[in-house]
């Protein structure tokens, strides 16, 4: 879901970037805390969350008013935590591990979810609460989240990755961007735009892969086999970072300041007008409109080029999965609850509206008073609508696993290889063959 100077990058710092669900919190690691009543009477049950996502906070507030206007008699109260990431996913492991101060509800990012479904999960299963909307919902994006069958996660959005075009770029160079279908179309888009504005077309992303998650999925491949193993070598990916590498020499894209499109310091090159492509999650919308104002109106978005034409066009992007723990003080409530708070139209609508994230219920999809409102902030900023074209994508949008395996891949890829590749110009085949050793050296 960077430069020189910026290749040391902490596992959590690259794991949260990778989340792609908001900021995270910056507080104190005892966190900042808040009970929630939202009109809940005195006989309403207390249940506590815990997240690094404050936005997530905020969201469950308007669901919860909404939840206890619904149901007089199962009102709640909730007592949230919000703290910086690698404090709350520790100290939910130890409290799982211990059996004691876990909280009722909790989020887990990610990255960080195959190490809560080691040996026999803590977590309850969610299925009887998902069942409900099972039939509207991204069958994949509760996959992810699951064991043997169980379901233990809910998701946020579904991340749908999409091509960020800046039009007012494109247009100085002559370039339409809807003809750009595949990568050849892409790099001649691009060795135009160079040559025309001396403008880079994309990037060329050192600690983060986004880009090859993009790149391995329209290929049908993955970071690891059908067994978790890590086969970060493969045909697919030599095929892939081959690709970017030639973009780069091409003058095409260019390594950028903060690594990735999804940093401070790349939101300024982009409002700067210096890149005309960012390749993200759809969840980057809402970075375009709080960081990047003089983009407003100028922003396009489009599906993915492709290697051959019919390839799918999209992969699914960061994610938050949110549990109920085994130590939940009433199960079943917490588990309704976070079903309705995640995947009811109206908590998908809320999810739409007021964090810009694409909704995991499909039925917001096809609701155009909602996906076309001209007063919505993310309808108004970009110069076309985003769900034109999650609706062309809709059956195209792949996973990459998320395994045990994962963490140390996406750690080693974004503090060495890619900088490996992109910055000093090591040979592809050797640092992903160099990669490869690493990583399962550090999984022994």
């Amino acid at each position: 879901m960077m430069k020189k100077g910026f290749i040391v990058l902490t596992l959590c710092a690259l794991l949260l970037v990778m989340a792609g669900c908001g900021n995270s919190s910056s507080n104190a690691s005892s966190g900042e805390k808040s009970v929630i009543d939202a009109g809940a009477g005195e006989g309403a049950t207390e249940l506590s969350y815990w997240t690094f996502v404050e936005l997530h906070g905020k969201h469950f507030e308007k669901m919860l008013e909404k939840w206890n206007k619904e149901n007089a008699d199962r009102q709640i109260k909730l007592n949230v935590t919000v703290m910086p990431y690698d404090d709350m996913h520790n100290k939910l492991s130890i409290a799982l591990q211990t059996g004691t101060g876990a909280p009722d509800i909790a989020d887990i990012e990610l990255g960080k979810f195959p190490d809560f479904l080691k040996g026999t999960p803590q977590l309850e299963p969610l299925n009887d609460a998902i069942d409900p909307y099972r039939d509207t919902i991204v069958k994949s994006r509760i996959d992810i989240y699951s064991k043997d069958g169980q379901n233990y996660g809910i998701p946020t959005h579904v991340g749908a990755s999409v091509a960020f075009y800046n039009t007012e770029i494109l247009e100085e160079a002559g370039v339409d961007y809807t003809k750009i279908v595949t990568w050849d179309d892409f790099k001649k888009a691009g060795q135009q735009v160079y040559e025309k504005t001396g403008k880079y077309m994309g990037t060329a992303d050192t600690s983060a892969p986004w880009e090859e998650s993009m790149l391995l999925a329209q290929q049908g491949s993955d970071y690891t086999d059908a067994d978790g193993k890590p086969q970060v070598n493969s045909p697919e990916m030599v095929k892939a970072l081959t690709m970017l590498k030639d973009l780069q020499d091409s003058n095409v894209i260019s390594t950028i300041a903060g690594g990735q499109p999804d940093t401070e310091e790349a939101y300024g090159e982009y409002n700067s007008g210096n890149y005309a492509t960012a390749f993200m999650p759809l969840w980057m919308m809402s970075r375009y409109t709080n960081y990047m104002p003089d983009l407003a109106g100028k922003i396009a978005i489009a599906p993915i080029p492709v290697f051959e034409k019919g390839m799918p066009r999209s992969v699914g992007g960061g994610g938050t999965g949110t549990v109920v723990t085994k130590t939940a003080k009433d199960v079943q409530l917490a588990k309704d609850f976070l079903a309705f708070a995640k995947l009811s139209e109206d908590a998908n609508i809320e999810i739409w509206n007021t964090l810009g994230f694409d909704p995991v219920n499909m039925k917001v999809w096809d609701m155009k008073e909602v996906t076309h409102n001209p007063e919505n902030e993310f309808v108004k900023y970009f110069k076309n609508n985003p769900f034109d074209v999650l609706q062309e994508i809709r059956e195209e949008i792949k996973f990459v696993k998320s395994v045990p395996a994962s963490p140390t891949i996406n750690n080693v890829f974004g503090t060495v290889t890619l900088n490996e590749i992109f910055e000093d110009g090591k040979d592809i085949k050797q640092a992903l063959d160099d990669a490869q050793a690493q990583i399962e050296q550090e999984l022994q």
